[in-house]
């Protein structure tokens, strides 16, 4: 009768790593064409006033940016030189606002809803009256965390 025996000190062959490195590349220029590094376009003329004592925002993907200001000169000849309301990346009326709110809503998780915060970017030789008008909009809709954004202040310098 014939017998098995075990075979010892086999061991399984070591899984190669020679391709490890074209995967990595792949994946490092996958991403790297993926990836959106800016939302909007700026169209108006923003120049943010100056401060002392600002805290910084944590979450940017939290953030929704209102920006207030004068056209820029490659949009005068359409929008005119009044203030104006940028939502994104294109020129919007005030009552464009809610939707602007609720499209940037959908894309934060259900969970982190409640943080969202609204900054106004605004132009610092603007009036308060299409200030007021966002902040209205903004009541009316229920967003009341809303933030002022500004430049550092450090001594006389800009930080």
């Amino acid at each position: 009768m014939a017998t098995f025996e075990k075979k010892r000190g086999k061991a399984s062959p070591a899984i190669s790593t020679a391709s490890l490195p074209d995967i990595i590349f792949m994946l490092l220029f996958f991403f790297m064409t993926v990836t959106v590094l800016r939302n909007s376009e700026l169209k108006v003329n923003v120049s943010i006033p100056d401060a002392t004592e600002l805290t910084k925002l944590e979450k940017k993907s939290l953030v929704n940016f209102i920006y207030i200001g004068v056209p820029m000169l490659a949009h005068q000849a359409q929008r005119g030189t009044s203030p104006q309301v940028q939502l994104g990346d294109k020129f919007s009326s005030i009552g464009e606002i809610p939707l602007f709110l609720e499209k940037h809503k959908l894309k934060v998780p259900e969970n982190q809803r409640s943080a969202i915060i609204s900054s106004l970017k605004i132009d610092k030789s603007m009036t308060m009256g299409i200030v007021t008008d966002v902040k209205l909009e903004l009541r009316k809709y229920n967003q009341l965390k809303v933030n002022y954004s500004a430049r550092k202040l450090v001594g006389d310098k800009f930080k």
